[in-house]
């Protein structure tokens, strides 16, 4: 297989080239956008895939990339795709194009999707009794010495009579979530405020979320909301949980590992977390990142502490599979670099794309009640259903 990226001087749009049937992960207007599929690799042959690669480079330091989404159940059956045309635009503002195998250069700007009228039905998938009475399951299991925090989530279907238009979703997800890590790949969608891992030459970061409060959009009071959430000692308690597990994993690899010392507040749309930021250095030789993804995947922020435990109780309690959410979206390279965000804020469309299903969740520990976990998901679902059901 043979690859050629030279440089872009056209200036595009990331989501105009993904449209409503390409791949996407950027945010704040850098990442990546392709077009169709060149391959389909396992995850585990994926490094040896890219490096086997013939590529004439007319940029500098571009690599050959595959994107996808890892599924929540470890080990669960997973391929990234290898498009055919892949557009990437840098921080630094360069921009270039990588083409596989002389395949058709078709990244001209698509039209915009028109406003038009659309009628939606939204309904729970999740019997509202069956994940109130699993709230109180992992709250007692945590109450019990069992385990230190577990993560309930339930499902939500929208549907319509018409198919739902994915360019003009990723549109509004622009609009409303630029600074989130916006995806599009095989029919899953979504705007992740949280990144798992990435990895840059020798670099790592992750910046972990857990906690959350929603906003109201009066400055003041979400001021307030911010302020209880920093001093919630359920919600601290929450989000340590995950910061220790995700700083025991990554720290093997490194020579060093800063985290900030108290978290802070990160605020999308309709919801403000606690979030706290790690970086360190990688050793020699450094893993690639779809190792730390691999180790990391799922967090505690998604799956529970221990993690063992933990998931077994969402297995028995939930009583629906999780699929891609809650696992890991984003793309690796062949120098082993890549960005990885935990996949929230997400719809995974069927088919014909008529209907989406999404998930929403929160964790548990011993001081939660039931019904505000209940109103959390509620917050934390607005993300997607204000971008797919729009009048």
């Amino acid at each position: 297989m043979r690859a050629h990226t030279t440089a872009l001087t056209l200036d595009v749009d990331l989501n105009d080239v993904a449209r409503g049937d390409g791949y996407l992960f950027v945010r704040d207007g850098v990442g990546i956008a392709g077009r169709g599929v060149a391959a389909r690799i396992p995850l585990g042959d994926v490094p040896h895939a890219l490096a086997a690669i013939e590529h004439v480079d007319e940029v500098g330091g571009i690599h050959p990339i595959a994107l996808g989404a890892i599924p929540f159940e470890t080990g669960a059956p997973c391929e990234l795709v290898l498009p055919q045309v892949l557009v990437g635009k840098a921080p630094d503002g360069r921009k270039w194009v990588t083409v596989i195998d002389d395949a058709p250069l078709d990244i001209a700007p698509a039209p915009r999707p028109q406003p038009r009228a659309q009628s939606f039905s939204v309904a729970p998938l999740t019997n509202v009794d069956q994940y109130l009475a699993a709230i109180t399951t992992a709250r007692d299991a945590v109450r019990a010495g069992l385990l230190t925090k577990a993560v309930i989530a339930r499902e939500v279907t929208v549907s319509s009579p018409d198919p739902i238009d994915v360019h003009a979703v990723l549109l509004r997800l622009k609009a409303g979530f630029g600074s989130s890590y916006r995806y599009s790949i095989d029919g899953l969608i979504g705007a992740s405020p949280e990144l798992l891992v990435s990895v840059e030459g020798n670099t790592v970061r992750s910046h972990p979320l857990a906690g959350t409060t929603a906003r109201t959009g009066d400055p003041d009071t979400d001021q307030r909301a911010a302020a209880e959430l920093l001093a919630s000692e359920k919600n601290q308690i929450e989000h340590r949980v995950v910061i220790d597990m995700i700083h025991d994993t990554l720290l093997p690899w490194c020579s060093y590992l800063d985290w900030e010392p108290e978290p802070s507040i990160i605020s999308v749309a309709n919801v403000q977390h606690l979030r706290t930021a790690l970086e360190g250095h990688l050793s020699d030789p450094r893993p690639n990142v779809l190792e730390l993804v691999t180790a990391l995947s799922p967090t505690p922020a998604l799956g529970g502490f221990p993690r063992v435990q933990a998931l077994a109780l969402i297995a028995a309690a939930e009583g629906f599979d999780r699929g891609r959410y809650g696992g890991a979206v984003g793309w690796v390279n062949a120098a082993g670099d890549g960005t990885w965000a935990v996949t929230i804020r997400c719809a995974e469309l069927s088919d014909d794309r008529r209907r989406a299903r999404l998930v929403a969740g929160g964790g548990i520990v011993a001081e939660s009640e039931p019904l505000s976990e209940l109103a959390e998901t509620q917050a934390k679902l607005q993300a997607m259903l204000s971008a797919i059901v729009r009048p």
